[in-house]
């Protein structure tokens, strides 16, 4: 497919591509997206526009101009430009669902979240040292991780969770290990308890990441993230996400006798948070247990 000699490229006029082709007199279906050719018929009513009394200054068209590739006789919104990977930053989510990471310094990633990758990169067992293994096997603290490094591209999910980045600068963010889905080298983690458990309510551990560094974190369904500084914040403990390493916290117990005969509220414990910093809580309580027979 080769554009006529006697047009330029021009920016799209109706937006929903990089460029389109001027012939001169008329716009034509021919478009050109993030360096790759294709054609699509101008979607407004009335046909195309008019021409303008003044043409605009022409822009150069994307240096990956080559016709003729992979893409060639196959349209559709999938292959149109809009899905097509997103460049614009090393580390940025390429949808509400999967995080995009170009590989520079090694990064740590959840086993298993790998959902396709460019280039050459090696993926290896990340343990943490025997202390940390040894906590994850007390704990139930789960945190499976890989080390990601090479060069190249890496795509990440879990389960289609949506998937949020976090940038850390000399501060701690503590993590149901759940919801961990990659995080920077630079940052520091462990297993950590969360402060303020009793007999009556067992424990709790989070992973506690620290340092300066990138996170990217995952939530059932769009989360809430609440001021703990505004109120005495409490959140059932199978949804909250994530919170501000500095908060004080505490479990609470709303455990009463009426829960013995089929009575209680079913919420019978909570982390209560106080202090300056937030609470990420999702709408999910995470998957209910299977019944097995």
């Amino acid at each position: 497919m080769t554009a006529p000699s006697n047009g330029s490229w021009r920016p799209d006029p109706e937006g929903r591509y990089e460029y389109r082709w001027w012939d001169g007199h008329n716009w034509t279906d021919q478009v050109s997206h993030q360096g790759q050719v294709g054609r699509a018929p101008l979607t407004s009513l009335g046909g195309p526009p008019p021409a303008p009394q003044t043409p605009p200054q022409q822009t150069a068209p994307p240096q990956a101009m080559a016709v003729g590739d992979g893409f060639g006789g196959i349209s559709g919104d999938l292959v149109d430009g809009r899905f097509s990977e997103k460049e614009a930053k090393a580390i940025a989510n390429q949808n509400t669902k999967m995080l995009r990471v170009r590989l520079g310094e090694p990064f740590m990633a959840r086993q298993g979240s790998m959902v396709a990758y460019q280039g050459n990169v090696d993926f290896a067992f990340e343990g943490g040292g025997a202390s940390k293994f040894i906590k994850k096997a007390l704990t139930g603290e789960g945190l499976p991780l890989m080390r990601c490094q090479g060069q190249g591209d890496v795509f990440l999910a879990e389960r289609g969770y949506d998937v949020h980045l976090l940038q850390l600068t000399n501060s701690g963010l503590s993590i149901s290990g759940k919801n961990v889905l990659a995080f920077s080298s630079n940052l520091n983690w462990n297993i950590e308890r969360v402060r303020g458990g009793s007999i009556a309510t067992g424990g709790l551990f989070n992973t506690t990441l620290r340092g300066t560094g990138w996170v990217a974190l995952t939530t059932d369904g769009p989360p809430v993230v609440l001021n703990a500084a505004e109120a005495p914040t409490f959140a059932d403990t199978n949804a909250v996400v994530a919170w501000s390493a500095n908060l004080q916290t505490q479990l609470k117990t709303s455990f009463k006798a009426g829960a013995l005969i089929g009575r209680g509220s079913g919420e019978a414990i909570q982390v209560a948070f106080h202090g300056q910093g937030f609470v990420i809580v999702q709408p999910s309580e995470g998957a209910p247990p299977v019944a097995t027979t």
